[in-house]
């Protein structure tokens, strides 16, 4: 290798180190890049809020058929789920002890109303004598105090024969209302009482029925904010255990005056008519309560986030900053949350790109 070749070789490898050495200490770090997201503008429309809850169905009248006396079941009249009126005989109670009883009473009120009149006879007698001074003031009083505790005697008695008659009727046990007979645990030859544990029977009127379901706290304030202060007619739809929708609308006409503490609900109620008898009490179903919306606002749902049970979204401020919000929602579509609060129409949120973006950053919007 001759002189001039080998200063070629140093110079070239100089200019490297230096040009490697440049590169790793007078470079500057390279900029962090704004995210780019994609942007909607809030706007406000018509919708329908469809909530449904699990419901039960009671007729408006159910009665317990009870005895009001004791005694051995002689005669059933009718069967199981049959349709009866009011004052229909349902039962027959052994009577025979209660219409010696009721006898025996009639007899006494005999007794005491002929020993009545025989001390009638004597006060009458001893006061036309007291006027021939044949009987004294004295003895008239005592015959007058005598008749007086007959007649008394002569009430009592029947007042005990009043309440023997009572007992023979009660034996006929006989319909309170008009509905269908519900299950009969007793047969004949049963000893039934009124202190028995189980009525003779279940009577239910349903011509209407009543239908229970409760909301959760969350659900009555939303309820109540979309204009229901007050109960609305035809408000309701009965969804039955089947799937399918009763073909008659509900009313709503009634709401407890306080949630119950142990589940945090509060229990309604709505009153439906059932003209074909279709409803029957025990029936479960589901309430389904749609109330239309008009100019709400809308938010998407995929521009939303959830976080444990609240649910927030990204919108941005005139520099593209972001700010993270707090919705409150009454109501979804499959697409949408109708909004009450937290964003107001024209506001811009992030609908995409969401996984680069927290609070208080600068971001590139697009369209």
């Amino acid at each position: 290798m001759n002189l001039k070749s080998g200063l070629n070789t140093v110079v070239g490898l100089g200019i490297l180190v230096s040009f490697f050495s440049c590169q790793s200490k007078g470079t500057p770090a390279a900029h962090t890049s704004i995210p780019e997201v994609s942007v909607q503008t809030i706007t406000a429309g018509d919708g329908v809020l469809k909530n449904t809850y699990s419901a039960s169905v009671e007729g408006v009248t159910n009665v317990e058929v009870r005895p009001q006396t004791s005694g051995y079941l002689s005669k059933i009249f009718v069967d199981e789920g049959a349709y009866v009126q009011a004052g229909q005989s349902l039962f027959k109670i052994d009577d025979r002890p209660f219409i010696e009883q009721y006898k025996t009473a009639k007899a006494a009120v005999n007794v005491a109303l002929a020993n009545l009149k025989n001390l009638k006879i004597d006060l009458d007698r001893k006061v036309e004598l007291v006027d021939n001074n044949i009987v004294s003031d004295l003895q008239v009083s005592q015959a007058t105090a005598t008749y007086e505790a007959s007649l008394a005697n002569l009430e009592q008695a029947k007042a005990t024969m009043n309440a023997a008659k009572i007992n023979v009727d009660f034996c006929l046990v006989k319909a309170p209302v008009s509905g269908y007979i519900g299950r009969i645990p007793y047969r004949l030859g049963s000893l039934v009482s009124s202190s028995s544990v189980e009525p003779l029977t279940l009577l239910t009127d349903i011509n209407q029925v009543f239908v229970y379901f409760s909301m959760s706290e969350g659900d009555f304030a939303n309820f109540q904010a979309i204009g229901n202060n007050k109960l609305d007619k035809d408000s309701v739809d009965l969804i039955l255990s089947n799937g399918k929708k009763y073909n008659q609308k509900g009313i709503l006409d009634a709401i407890t005056g306080q949630f119950d503490k142990n589940t945090g609900s509060i229990s309604i109620r709505a009153k439906f008519s059932n003209p074909n008898r279709e409803l029957r009490a025990g029936n479960t179903g589901r309430v389904e309560i749609t109330k239309p919306l008009i100019n709400t606002l809308l938010v998407p749902i995929k521009a939303t986030v959830a976080v444990q049970d609240k649910i927030y979204v990204y919108k941005l401020d005139k520099d593209n900053k972001t700010q993270q919000v707090e919705l409150e929602v009454t109501g979804k579509t499959t697409e949408n949350y109708y909004v009450s609060t937290g964003v107001q129409q024209g506001d811009r949120i992030i609908v995409g790109g969401l996984g680069f973006v927290k609070p208080d950053i600068v971001v590139k919007p697009k369209q």
